[in-house]
């Protein structure tokens, strides 16, 4: 029976890195030209290429991470009281989210998109009674919304899916865990994921476009169950992270060459291209889009494992701040960026301010909702216990 390790300091490293790049890149969605909650004045493609360098992967870095920190508590807990405890820690948070923290982003959205001119107070009846009618021609917001809390609803569904998978194979999820690791080794361990992920983009990328609504999703779906389900089935296999180490700084080229590349792709205008060209254009950077997020995940987790696999009281904090950090973060840069607006600072002071601003504010909420019993649930946190019972194994504290 393959056995897994008791620590995993470095994956609880790659998670709060990647929740501090997705505030950055939270915070840049207001200075390009694709479509967000609000837009600054500003706007342009001027930083959509420094966007590019982790908007291929970061996501998928995070649920793969989540797949190991799921299976190592199933390991613990068995899947039966592993399913209760997640649908509590995830379900509370996001209902919470979707009542409290998300509405602010939806109420400034129309307010600038549709220059709805209701108060706060008549949006939230319009909210809660699932209002369909703010639209731009086609577009119509949907009431009520989870915006960037869809993470929280995938990952939940995605632990059920595991749960159920482990609950029916029983033994032989280890003996797979080992076949996988023992396939993935050296050139493999680049080569076999990332055909893995160009195929699922080149079959369905075209015909199911992100919706985040989880039931028409279904390219999402495909993409990151097969990263979450492939970090919960290398869990099991300790053997397998090691080898990450000495292929960093490879998957770190190759990743460098697919963003550069793809930089000059995304810039080329279609009508350069005759239809047929222009579809294999596309398929090109499909490929190119999976290259480069396997080959960064591969480079950021083999750094990880060989400069941050140790414990310290900063790892202790941040995992446990991470999650409500990442819950209010959102609405937090929405609604200060509307709020400072009128002041027309130059982009880049305003863009460091929101970025200082969001982390101030952020971690001021965590430690709020870190010291108080009635909080902690609604914003991800396990309840207080005992002191001595408040050390816990990484995997746990992996997936607050």
């Amino acid at each position: 029976m393959t056995t897994s390790p008791a620590r995993l300091w470095f994956l609880d490293w790659v998670r709060i890195i990647a929740f501090f790049v997705l505030i950055l890149y939270h915070v840049g969605m207001y200075y390009v030209t694709w479509d967000w909650h609000v837009k600054s004045p500003f706007a342009s493609d001027a930083i959509e290429p420094l966007m590019l360098l982790s908007s291929p992967w970061r996501l998928g870095l995070l649920f793969m991470v989540s797949g190991v920190a799921s299976s190592l508590m199933l390991v613990k807990t068995g899947a039966a009281r592993f399913l209760g405890q997640r649908s509590v820690r995830l379900l509370v948070p996001l209902v919470f989210g979707m009542l409290v923290i998300v509405p602010p982003q939806a109420y400034l959205e129309v307010v600038g998109k549709l220059a709805y001119q209701g108060s706060y107070a008549d949006f939230m009846r319009l909210y809660l009674g699932a209002y369909h009618g703010f639209c731009k021609g086609d577009d119509c917001l949907d009431l009520p919304t989870w915006n960037h809390l869809w993470f929280v609803a995938y990952l939940w569904v995605y632990t059920l899916v595991l749960g159920g998978l482990v609950a029916a194979l029983g033994g032989r999820v280890d003996r797979l865990a080992a076949r996988v690791a023992a396939l993935l080794v050296g050139w493999k361990i680049i080569v076999l994921p990332f055909v893995a992920l160009a195929m699922v983009r080149l079959l369905l990328q075209p015909y199911f476009p992100t919706t985040h609504a989880l039931v028409d999703d279904w390219f999402n779906h495909a993409n990151y169950v097969l990263l979450f389900l492939l970090g919960a089935t290398l869990a099991r296999a300790p053997q397998f992270w090691p080898r990450l180490e000495p292929l960093r700084w490879s998957a770190l080229g190759i990743a460098a060459a697919c963003w550069a590349t793809l930089t000059i792709c995304f810039a080329l205008p279609d009508s350069l291209f005759i239809a047929q060209a222009l579809e294999q254009m596309w398929n090109l950077q499909r490929i190119l889009y999976s290259l480069f997020s396997w080959s960064a995940i591969v480079a950021v987790v083999g750094f990880a494992y060989r400069h941050l696999n140790r414990d310290s009281a900063n790892r202790r904090y941040l995992v446990q701040a991470v999650f409500p950090v990442y819950i209010v973060h959102q609405t937090l840069i929405v609604v200060m960026a509307h709020a400072i607006a009128p002041a027309k600072l130059a982009p880049v002071i305003e863009a460091l301010v929101l970025i200082v601003l969001t982390l101030c504010l952020s971690f001021a909420i965590a430690e709020v909702a870190r010291r108080s019993r009635v909080l902690r649930p609604l914003f991800g946190i396990t309840p207080m216990q005992a002191p001595a019972k408040t050390e816990r194994s990484a995997q746990e504290a992996m997936t607050q």
